[in-house]
């Protein structure tokens, strides 16, 4: 096998590992709004076992990429390619820590029943998700346009946080009884607009990819 051969299975691989820790990470964010929604404690709790595994594929392709620019001295399009995957594993792990520290959140979750209708949050755990999905398939694809699809998204995403703080603040002055569990729903908001912030970065390094320009937005 020649080494442009070579270099395109590795690159291959290394996608290939990449695109099945993003799923992974979805299926974690989706565990974590499920177990909000029905209540649902211990699926809450597991969602923090399935996050050993995202570390575990962080540490296996951060391995592959850099024996891929020791080994294969790649050109410099090629090399700037594995650079950005190499960057955008911290920000894919991140999606699995957040996604944990939400299911942690459901099973200490505080009250009997819930203070206020799931809507918006609902809403946003489904945006989070197509934003992991979204960022991650840009860079598969070299799709500088959903890499922009991506970014747009996130003014929704912070518009939905807003309406989420609006209606707890709310509540919590229509009744202090309310503010244990509203401080609890406010973090679950802000880890999922987390979510989005980081798929934001992962479409910014799609774009480096793309024109060898890092800007941010």
């Amino acid at each position: 096998m020649s080494i442009r051969k070579l270099f395109e299975s590795e690159l291959a691989d290394l996608k290939t590992e990449l695109v099945e820790m993003c799923r992974l990470t979805e299926t974690m964010i989706e565990s974590a709004i499920n177990a909000l929604v029905n209540r649902d404690r211990e699926l809450g709790k597991s969602v923090g076992d399935t996050d050993k595994r995202v570390d575990e594929y962080e540490m296996d392709i951060e391995k592959r990429c850099m024996r891929i620019l020791l080994k294969q001295q790649p050109v410099a399009k090629d090399f700037r390619e594995v650079s950005t995957a190499l960057k955008m594993i911290t920000d894919i792990e991140r999606f699995g820590d957040q996604a944990s520290d939400i299911g942690d959140l459901v099973y200490h979750m505080p009250g009997e029943r819930y203070i206020k209708k799931l809507t918006h949050i609902k809403a946003m755990g489904e945006l989070a998700m197509k934003m992991v999905r979204e960022s991650v398939d840009s860079f598969i694809r070299n799709d500088e346009k959903l890499a922009d699809g991506v970014i747009a998204a996130d003014d929704e995403m912070d518009d939905l946080f807003e309406t989420v703080k609006d209606e707890l603040i709310a509540l919590i002055k229509k009744d202090a009884d309310n503010g244990d569990q509203a401080i609890v729903l406010m973090m679950i908001a802000k880890y999922l607009e987390r979510i989005g912030d980081h798929a934001v970065n992962v479409a910014e390094w799609t774009k480096y990819n793309e024109t060898g320009v890092h800007l941010k937005f």
